[in-house]
Parts: structure tokens; C-alpha cells; sequence
């Protein structure tokens, strides 16, 4: 005869045996949606400085001031597998000194609930965007991504890139004002 702890221990690892299926099945039914929605970027403002970098040896670096538009809608990655979205605006770039350089500028969390239509005016960076050396200037080919990564209830963490991205040239001159 099977004791009152032995029967509850057979209930228990049943009852996890069901949920680990149920929450196999509640990924894989999302496992494999297309993420990506398109993403609408303009640039307003570039300005680009050269300041003393702290970091290393009496050096002076790049650093980059963005102004950008951000539109999306992004509704359609929602679904009930779906808690949070960690959106990121990065920029990419080379330099002689590096073959790629990734910077994030902008980042926001947008919880299931909340307002999923992206609609941001006049957005400055909200981290800073230094470049190890002086590969700033004169680049003519930094690109802007929007990306996101899905913050499911059940499941892996995709990472997703936006469908829509803009390359922009920083200026050839420093700026000297104070203000951004």
C-alpha cells in the first residue's frame, strides 16, 4: 500500500510533468510567427563634436549627436505569448580601426496593454555616442536600425529586426557650439 507522501508525490510530478506540456505547447504555437512589421526612421539633426575622451590617454573622440523620428505600429507581434517588447535604436559603422561598430542610441520596454503605436518626434539619443578614436567624422555610411527583442510568457527571446532602417553621413567639420 502506497503511503499519503508517497501518493503525493506521484500527484506533484504529474502535475509538473502537465504543466511542462502545457507550456511546450503554449511556445511552439508562436515559436515560428514572423516578428518583423515595418519601421518608418528620418533623421533631422546631425551634429558631431570632438572631446576629450577620459577613458584613455590625454586622447580627444568622436561624439555623435542624433536627432531622429521614430514610426512604427507594432501591434501585429503582439499576441497572447507576448509580455514585453525591449525596443533599441542602434547605429553601425566601420572604421579603420574596426570592421563593425555597434552603438546603441535609444531604447524603450512596451508592455502588452499599453500604446503599441510608435508615433516619437524629434527623439534624441539617449545614450551617448562615442567612437573610440575619431571614425565619426567623414563616415559616410552609419545606419540606424530600430530592433526589438520579444519578452514571451512561454519560449525562447527572439531577437527582431525592423523591417525598415536609414544610412545617414555624419559631417565632415566638428561642431564647436555648447548647446545640442
Amino acid at each position: 500500500m502506497n503511503t499519503v507522501l508517497s501518493r503525493a508525490n506521484s500527484l506533484f510530478a504529474f502535475s509538473l510533468s502537465v504543466m511542462a506540456a502545457l507550456t511546450f505547447g503554449c511556445f511552439i504555437t508562436t515559436a515560428f510567427k514572423d516578428r518583423r512589421v515595418p519601421v518608418d526612421l528620418h533623421v533631422s539633426k546631425v551634429m558631431l563634436k570632438n572631446v576629450d575622451d577620459f577613458t584613455g590617454p590625454r586622447e580627444r573622440s568622436d561624439l555623435g549627436f542624433v536627432t531622429f523620428d521614430v514610426f512604427a505600429d507594432l501591434q501585429p507581434v503582439f499576441d497572447w505569448n507576448v509580455k514585453q517588447l525591449f525596443l533599441y535604436l542602434s547605429a553601425e559603422y566601420s572604421t579603420k580601426s574596426n570592421a563593425l561598430n555597434q552603438v546603441v542610441l535609444w531604447d524603450k520596454i512596451v508592455r502588452r496593454g499599453e500604446n503599441t503605436k510608435l508615433n516619437l518626434k524629434d527623439m534624441k539619443s539617449k545614450y551617448f555616442f562615442f567612437d573610440d578614436g575619431n571614425g565619426l567624422r567623414a563616415n559616410k555610411n552609419i545606419t540606424l536600425t530600430l530592433s526589438w527583442n520579444v519578452v514571451p510568457n512561454a519560449g525562447i527571446l527572439p531577437l527582431v529586426a525592423g523591417s525598415g532602417h536609414i544610412s545617414l553621413p555624419f559631417p565632415d567639420t566638428y561642431e564647436t557650439t555648447k548647446s545640442y
